[in-house]
């Protein structure tokens, strides 16, 4: 399941940018992995998330993105948490670069919890090139 690399980077940053651990690796997998049967999303969902195809993206997958981001602990709740954020991908992308995905993103609020964290993935991801 190579998507699961590829969300396991962290909101769509890619694993040989961030430079992951095996361990770190190991836990993404398997909390996506958790995630996407949880959630029931598809293997072509997963394609389109990490593709960046946000546009026909269903609850299922937009509840697939609040599982993950919790599991990594960067939400609780439906509340982002930008100091787990920050000391998780601080030291792998710099702080500065963090903090300035941070300042465009963190605040966006979607329907409900699983809305939230697919906008925040959404966002991430489109400013990942920053990160």
């Amino acid at each position: 399941m190579k998507f699961l690399v590829v969300l396991s980077a962290i909101l769509a940053v890619s694993v040989a940018d961030l430079q992951l651990s095996e361990e770190q690796k190991a836990v993404a997998h398997a909390n996506g992995a958790l995630c996407a049967q949880q959630e029931g999303i598809t293997k072509d969902q997963a394609i389109a998330l990490r593709a960046g195809n946000f546009e026909n993206a269903d609850e299922k997958v937009k509840c697939f993105a609040n599982c993950f981001l919790e599991k990594t602990g960067f939400m609780v709740d439906g509340q982002l948490q930008p100091t787990v954020v920050l000391a998780k991908l601080g030291p792998l992308a710099g702080e500065d670069n963090v903090k300035a995905v941070q300042a465009k993103c963190d605040s966006l609020k979607g329907a409900d919890k699983c809305d939230t964290a697919f906008q925040l993935y959404k966002c991430y991801y489109e400013n990942r090139a920053h990160i």
